[in-house]
C-alpha cells in the first residue's frame, strides 16, 4: 500500500458493485475502505479519516440523504467531500442530495472515469484548501 495514498470511503450496500468499484479505485493508486450501510458509514467516517466519501443513497437503515446530513452537521467529518452515487435520477434527488451536503451527485450506472475524474479534482480541492487554511 502507498503510505500517501488518499483514503476514500466507498458507502454502497451492493457488495458486486463495491467490489468492482473498490478495484477501480485501488488500481489508481487510492486505499480504499467501504461500509454497505449507513450506520457503518457513519462510524467509518469518523474512525477511519477518508480524504473523500463516496455515497450510495438507497441504504439499510439510515439513507444516503441523512448520512451525507449527518457527516456534514459533524465537526470531525464536516469538511470531508462526499460524491453521492445513485440509481435515484429524479432531480428531486440530485437536488436534495446538493442541499444536505454533496459536492456532486451521479446517477448509476456511472462511467468510471467521470467518477475518477471528479474524485481527482475534489481531492486536489480539499489539499487546496487545507493548505490555505494552515496557519503553520
Amino acid at each position: 500500500m502507498n503510505p500517501i495514498a488518499k483514503k476514500i470511503l466507498f458507502i454502497d450496500d451492493e457488495p458486486g458493485y463495491t467490489r468492482a468499484m473498490t478495484y477501480a479505485l485501488e488500481k489508481e493508486g487510492y486505499e480504499v475502505i467501504s461500509a454497505a450501510n449507513g450506520l457503518q458509514a457513519l462510524i467509518k467516517a469518523q474512525k477511519g479519516n477518508p480524504d473523500l466519501i463516496i455515497l450510495d443513497v438507497m441504504l439499510p437503515g439510515i439513507d444516503g440523504f441523512e448520512v451525507c446530513s449527518r457527516l456534514r452537521n459533524d465537526p470531525q467529518t464536516s469538511h470531508i467531500p462526499i460524491i453521492m452515487v445513485s440509481a435515484k435520477g429524479q432531480d428531486s434527488d440530485k437536488s436534495t442530495g446538493l442541499k444536505v451536503g454533496a459536492l456532486d451527485y451521479l446517477t448509476k450506472p456511472v462511467d468510471n472515469s467521470a467518477l475518477l475524474g471528479k474524485i481527482d479534482v475534489f481531492l486536489q480541492g480539499k489539499q487546496h484548501f487545507q493548505q490555505q487554511t494552515s496557519y503553520e
